[in-house]
């Protein structure tokens, strides 16, 4: 594990405990846990530990609150979730997964089949060169893949997509990700992020050069524009 977090509201629905596990294929450019993503790092935890801490946590749940887990990349320990969830759900604790979508194992078609309420799909970029010039990775389509498999459950989930002034906020990138997803049943809403410079220090401290400085946070026209485009195509689009 890298970190948890109590009392998280922008990571699902209500009010949620959020755990962020180690280690991470992708280096996004923009990533603001840049510390998360060595595999080799964070701190290993005992499964009934973190269930006992959701429990103490639980009267703050309420009626949508729970337990979400991210990154990192918290599919690469699919295998591990499984029993964490299967534990959750055992104590009435509604669970949740903040991925990039590129694991889909057996381990994560178990997780997400059986023990996860929702999943948080994030999309990158919406071409190959996009894709591979954001996160440091070829194959969009491993996110695509995973979206499809997450539609043919039936189950529920929302999408995320961080707005990059130049890069990411292109009216025919925005048109493209509405017409790639419009006709999806499971997809309750989409999630616009804001793109901010918070992790910059994190970057200086492990030595690395942050590659988007010249990069600027969206103005609020530019923000309402994305949801003018966006709402045509989806229930709900939210600003984070």
């Amino acid at each position: 594990m890298h970190s948890v977090e109590s009392f998280g509201t922008h990571d699902g629905p209500g009010i949620r405990m959020v755990v962020f596990l180690q280690g991470c294929k992708l280096k996004c450019l923009y990533c603001h846990n840049p510390d998360s993503i060595d595999m080799a790092g964070g701190k290993e935890y005992h499964i009934e530990e973190l269930v006992q801490m959701a429990i103490k946590e639980k009267p703050y749940f309420g009626k949508n609150g729970g337990v979400t887990v991210s990154g990192g990349e918290p599919l690469l320990q699919a295998k591990e979730l499984i029993p964490f969830f299967k534990r959750l759900k055992e104590e009435g604790i509604n669970t949740n997964v903040d991925t990039n979508g590129r694991v889909l194992n057996h381990f994560t078609q178990e997780l997400l089949d059986d023990y996860a309420d929702l999943v948080m799909l994030d999309i990158k970029h919406m071409t190959e060169d996009g894709y591979q010039y954001l996160t440091g990775m070829p194959n969009k389509e491993t996110t695509f893949n995973f979206a499809k498999y997450r539609e043919a459950s039936g189950k529920k989930m929302w999408l995320r997509y961080v707005l990059i002034p130049g890069i990411t906020n292109k009216p025919e990138l925005l048109h493209a990700l509405g017409n790639y997803f419009k006709d999806y049943k499971t997809i309750e809403k989409i999630e616009i992020q804001p793109y901010h410079k918070l992790g910059v220090h994190k970057w200086e401290a492990l030595g690395w050069e942050y590659q988007l400085k010249e990069a600027r946070e969206n103005t609020e026209e530019e923000l309402q524009a994305t949801v003018n485009i966006l709402k045509d195509y989806f229930k709900k689009v939210k600003i984070n």
